[in-house]
């Protein structure tokens, strides 16, 4: 096995970017902001998209390029999901912040006459402390800006959206990831073989915050040579051949061969969430399938996901969706199946 890879930091800050410009893939939102970086005059802001595509790195790079490091803790305001923002710390916390005037700013930055205050998950936030921000807004908006970051934009208040402008991050595709994965492995000295880049792409989801930490993750646990079985094992994705034996046994009519792959998968300690989704993905690019098939298929594992969110029981609700699946599969009434 290859020598470990020495590191002590988190390659996701190491790597993160410390300008607005350095934001990959967001072309419309980087055009934008770099124009009001210019003149210093911005709005609040509401950005909302997937997970690890740039939300909260942009909206840190903002603050960072206004005020410099100089100014930046007493100017900015950062809260997330982790701290109370209940209606107390709204009516406290954030608008003691917002109401206070800022000094002068210096030399080198931009240094606009406000305050920023970051409300990162800010869809987590109850409806109430969102109300409680609306005066707040309007009262302090001389001395302060805010920038919410969500990642569903129907959970803020349609007065708070209403106030902001908008920009949605788009999920980063292939070519992007790929780019940026093999940058930090020439910087850091490994060997990713390109099935091993196509793994974490697809593991990743348009992630790039979870690309990067199962890519450092795996050089920690395997060296400096990963492969694409690294990067499955550290991300906990399925073997797919797990998921595919699951769908042969259903495929094959019988409810005891169809039991025993269930029996397997819950002995061998699989998450059930997991393979649902890779089954998901699987039925629905099956070209075998009609549509009809793959529609009876996907309602019972939506069904199914419900009721493990709900907190049913992981056996009951895969057999559940085999036994569905089989039924869709073999053309089988409801009766049948249990014969």
């Amino acid at each position: 096995m290859a020598p470990l890879v020495p590191t002590s930091q988190q390659w996701v800050e190491k790597y993160r970017p410390r300008q607005v410009k350095d934001v990959v893939h967001q072309e419309e939102v980087v055009l934008t902001l770099t124009n009001t970086l210019e003149t210093g005059n911005l709005p609040h802001l509401l950005f909302y998209g997937p997970p690890g595509t740039g939300k909260t790195t942009t909206a840190l790079a903002i603050a960072h390029q206004l005020f410099g490091p100089e100014l930046y803790k007493s100017r900015v305001l950062e809260l997330n999901a982790s701290d109370d923002r209940g209606i107390n710390v709204v009516r406290t916390k954030i608008k003691d912040f917002a109401a206070v005037a800022v000094g002068p700013g210096v030399s080198g930055y931009p240094c606009p006459p406000f305050k920023i205050i970051i409300l990162d998950e800010a869809d987590s936030m109850t409806e109430d402390a969102q109300n409680a921000l609306r005066r707040t807004m309007e009262t302090y908006s001389k001395v302060t800006r805010f920038c919410f970051i969500c990642n569903y934009i129907s959970r803020i208040i349609e007065p708070l959206a209403s106030r902001c402008a908008k920009f949605r991050f788009k999920p980063l595709v292939n070519n992007v990831l790929s780019s940026r994965i093999q940058f930090i492995c020439q910087e850091e000295g490994l060997s990713l073989d390109p099935k091993a880049l196509e793994t974490l792409n697809q593991v990743s989801e348009g992630d790039m915050r979870r690309a990067i930490t199962y890519l450092q993750a795996a050089a920690r646990l395997y060296g400096s040579s990963i492969s694409s079985k690294n990067i499955i094992n550290v991300s906990g994705v399925i073997d797919q051949s797990v998921v595919c034996c699951l769908l042969e046994a259903c495929k094959t009519g019988f409810f005891d061969q169809a039991q025993k792959a269930v029996t397997d998968i819950i002995d061998e300690g699989y998450p059930v969430s997991q393979i649902l989704s890779q089954m998901y993905d699987l039925v629905v690019a099956n070209e075998d399938l009609s549509d009809l098939q793959k529609a009876q298929v996907c309602e019972r594992i939506a069904q199914a996901d419900k009721c493990l969110i709900d907190g049913a029981d992981e056996y009951l609700q895969i057999l559940d969706v085999a036994s569905g699946a089989m039924r869709a599969f073999c053309n089988m009434s409801q009766e049948c199946a249990f014969i």
